[in-house]
């Protein structure tokens, strides 16, 4: 990926370094193909993956020499610190074609490194020829990969969720979306039949990659499950496919309904890159909204207000943002962590909000005033996950230390400790009621408590690895 990067890199370097004219001198351009196609050149087709292979390791997130940021077409086509790289329709005269096809010094990629293939720097070169056009369609979507089943022995559980009856838990491990009863019995494995491994067997699984987020809809009969660019809708008496949404991004690692059912948030984005936040019709799947640049960095919780107005969503840049619902307009933000902002959640009145931080603290905030209530310092590592129980004021947090535990929002004190997990934790939910508490985490076992009284109930432990009569699992 460092290859084209350097190039770039050097758009913005206007003194050259003797050594590295030297080198350059014994280097011939590459040699001009022409590309045989009457159709356009599209940039998210054909331009991206290229610049994304070999050109975003140095010029996106954090890391933007010569601050130039090469994430996006937009931010393509701005340019860095000395201009615009490209002058649309003249690729001879502009600099990144220039420095990629050799014909001026310093080349770049420099001599160590594999130059651009005569192919690639044809397409690119037709691109900028043709106008150096926008993406079509979904465009800022990344194009779709395709990817190998995880393996076995990765089987974290990321997301988990309470149906809103209380009887049914659903657990995403590694690719696996298990259900079971609320006292731990299983009930079945919800499996993709489309799915299919390398070679062309039956994958059994839920999704290709991880299953990094899931949320019951308030009528229990569908559940969303989110994963590496995509969403299904799962009919769960059935246990089959609804309906599958694409053009994420990338991974999808926040879900969640509209209390009225009425609408699906999804939150996500690549790392480093702008977040991303869509609006869907839960019943349909159609788009209702798709925030442009939501956040500055992933997206990783977003929740619906109690009164299904208003969306609340949080990042890893440290942000706490509102937005009106449907029509995705910005309201307001709140600052203060100053690590990640993994999760967010209302209170039921709507009057306060509660964020988790990766720097270990819960901050409540108050949305009428806009300005923070009080910060709670929670766990001993990141509060990995946080979630309301029912209509009450209190809430969960799980977290890195391998603890779960329940709070009051009103005076941030602590009620409840769930133990028992011996590594970290990603996921925590519960019934409405607040009887059933599960959690789960890196070692793949689902825990089920008492919410009452924080007794362990079962711990569900991944096929296979079930703990023998007599021995004690530690992990």
């Amino acid at each position: 990926m460092r290859r084209f990067a350097v190039l770039v890199a050097l758009l913005v370097v206007p003194v050259l370094s003797i050594a590295q004219e030297k080198k350059d001198a014994k280097l011939d351009p590459i040699p001009e193909v022409k590309v045989a196609r009457t159709d356009p050149v599209l940039y998210e087709k054909d331009v991206e993956p290229i610049l994304a292979n070999k050109c975003f390791v140095c010029h996106s997130g954090k890391e933007l020499n010569g601050k130039l940021d090469m994430s996006s077409y937009e931010k393509l086509i701005k340019g860095g610190k000395h201009g615009p790289p490209i002058a649309a329709g003249k690729a001879a005269e502009s600099y990144l074609y220039k420095l990629a096809s050799r014909q001026m010094k310093p080349v770049m990629p420099p001599k160590d490194e594999t130059p651009l293939t005569p192919d690639e720097l044809a397409l690119v070169k037709l691109w900028i020829d043709q106008g150096a056009k926008p993406p079509t369609g979904m465009g800022l979507a990344r194009p779709k990969v395709v990817l190998s089943l995880p393996p076995a022995l990765v089987k974290p559980v990321r997301a988990l969720g309470v149906s809103p009856d209380g009887k049914t838990i659903a657990s995403g491990r590694g690719n696996q979306l298990h259900l079971y009863k609320s006292t731990g019995e299983f009930v079945k494995t919800l499996v993709d039949p489309n799915l299919k491994t390398a070679d062309g067997k039956p994958a059994s699984a839920a999704h290709i990659s991880l299953v990094e987020s899931l949320a019951f809809a308030p009528d229990g009969k569908t559940l969303a499950t989110g994963s590496y660019q995509e969403v299904k809708l799962w009919d769960v008496e059935k246990g089959t496919v609804r309906q599958t949404l694409t053009g994420f991004a990338d991974r999808v690692v926040a879900l969640h309904y509209s209390g009225d059912g009425r609408y699906l948030a999804t939150g996500g984005g690549a790392p480093t890159e702008d977040g991303e936040v869509k609006l869907f019709e839960a019943a349909t799947g159609k788009s209702v909204a798709d925030l442009k640049s939501p956040h500055s960095d992933t997206v990783l919780g977003v929740c619906f207000s109690p009164d299904n107005t208003k969306l609340a969503t949080c990042g890893a840049d440290k942000f706490v943002k509102i937005w009106e619902v449907p029509s995705g307009k910005f309201l307001k933000s709140f600052e203060g962590h100053t690590h990640h902002v993994l999760d967010v959640g209302w209170k039921p009145d709507g009057k306060l909000l509660a964020s988790a931080g990766a720097d270990n603290n819960v901050k409540v905030w108050d949305y009428e005033k806009g300005e923070q209530a009080r910060t709670i310092n929670a766990h001993q590592k990141q509060v990995t996950r946080l979630v309301f129980v029912g209509k009450t004021p209190t809430f969960l947090t799980a977290s890195g230390d391998a603890s779960a535990k329940l709070w009051n929002v009103d005076n941030g004190g602590t009620q409840r400790v769930f133990a028992g997990a011996t590594d970290y934790l990603f996921a925590v939910a519960a019934s409405p009621d607040g009887k059933v508490v599960a959690t789960g985490g890196e070692e793949g076992v689902v825990r089920i408590y008492n919410g009452d009284s924080a007794a362990l109930v079962k711990a569900v432990y991944p096929p296979g690895d079930e703990p023998k009569a007599g021995e004690v699992k530690k992990k």
